[in-house]
């Protein structure tokens, strides 16, 4: 299989986009300019709203954001005061969990993490935790080594990467995180208010570590200066990925030509797409949801009892992909092709809940409503592609 991850210039901004055999399988874009998301800042807060359980605080530039008072329930105070209680006017330390989307505000926690290729730090959950996409056996290798760096002062993930890395390899990661953990907790007392104590890398460089290391074989940039920041980047975040970094030399032949940028943006875009049977899914984000209707469309319909049963499951594979590709999150509902028994309902649900376990976001089949209509969620983290796209 012809697997490859490309960084590429796009408009005003930088995709890197997973291709399988040619076809698009994840897109990330970003604009030039930096994200929040990731950061870490000496908060200030500015209103303490106890009905809805939430503080307002204001980060670098005076951005106002959601503090959760019951995800964060022991919040990281810069300096020592008499009161548990948060109040108007204190500094906590905070990172920005998840962008602002739409009309919403950034999302703040006190639950600092730090995120390697293959570990996770935080500060506030102190378990150790594998993936679950890891099998039982290196689950309790990676359990037993962990015993090298955990000494119980802050929480540690396995990664899904770690299955395949060298102990050697974690450990020294671990050793990294955990400086850069201490160093941040030791000059937040010294360092003014709303000020960034961590800024985090550009989210298309963050992609490229996050992404399993299996599902590609090569990164591919025609562009030295991007070749030089993948490079130094993986240096320090994924030494074992920098032999996967190649610079494309050929001028007869743009990168984006050689590898459909262009259809890979249409494709991620465009309202209606079709499927080899003849069906198509109809794709419509809204305020509060994204609505996915199957369509018979050019179908040539068969007598066959699982006729029905075989579209759905090849939309499934396409929503899937869809999802992934255009960084659709939150609340999902998809209208599929109604079918005659309930066996084939479970068998669609079963593929579906398949599919959407390879994606490394987490997301999953909720149920199927009286009316037929299949309910998914996808963890929110970051704006749509098409969001992204338009701002």
């Amino acid at each position: 299989m012809d697997r490859k991850l490309i960084v590429t210039r796009y408009k005003n901004g930088i995709a890197v986009i997973l291709f399988r055999n040619g076809k698009a399988a994840q897109i990330l874009f970003e604009r030039e300019e930096a994200s929040l998301l990731g950061n870490i800042y000496i908060g200030k807060v500015v209103n303490v709203v106890k009905n809805i359980r939430a503080a307002f605080v204001e980060i670098e530039d005076r951005v106002p954001c959601y503090f959760s008072l019951d995800d964060n329930p022991d919040p990281l105070y810069v300096s020592a005061k008499q009161s548990s209680s948060l109040v108007s006017g204190d500094e906590i330390l905070v990172q920005v969990s998840r962008e602002g989307v739409k009309t919403k505000s950034p999302t703040l926690t006190s639950n600092l993490s730090f995120a390697g290729k293959y570990l996770v730090l935080t500060t506030a959950k102190r378990k150790i935790t594998v993936s679950s996409k890891i099998l039982p056996e290196r689950k309790a290798q990676l359990l037993a080594l962990a015993k090298r760096f955990a000494d119980g002062r802050f929480g540690w993930i396995f990664r899904t990467n770690a299955a395949e890395a060298e102990e050697e390899e974690i450990a020294a990661e671990a050793g990294r995180l955990l400086a850069g953990c201490e160093h941040i907790l030791a000059v937040a007392a010294h360092r003014p208010c709303r000020s960034c104590l961590y800024r985090n890398p550009p989210q298309w460089l963050t992609c490229i570590r996050d992404i399993y290391d299996t599902e590609y074989d090569e990164i591919i940039t025609e562009e030295d200066a991007l070749y030089e920041q993948i490079k130094s980047y993986l240096a320090e975040y994924a030494p074992a990925c920098v032999p996967k970094l190649r610079l494309y030399q050929d001028r007869l032949l743009p990168l984006s030509r050689l590898y459909p940028v262009e259809t890979a943006f249409e494709d991620a875009t465009k309202e209606r797409i079709w499927l080899k049977s003849g069906a198509y899914l109809v794709i419509q984000p809204t305020e509060a949801l994204t609505a996915i209707d199957v369509n018979t469309g050019k179908y040539e319909r068969s007598k066959a009892t699982d006729a029905f049963l075989n579209v759905n499951l090849e939309a499934a594979r396409e929503i899937a992909r869809q999802i992934r590709l255009r960084n659709l999150s939150g609340m999902i509902l998809i209208d599929f092709i109604n079918m005659p028994s309930a066996e084939q309902n479970d068998a669609l649900l079963l593929a579906l809940d398949a599919e959407l376990r390879k994606d490394p976001v987490k997301a999953c089949v909720v149920d199927m409503t009286k009316l037929g209509l299949v309910e998914v969620t996808r963890k929110r983290v970051q704006k749509s592609l098409s969001e992204k796209l338009k701002t």
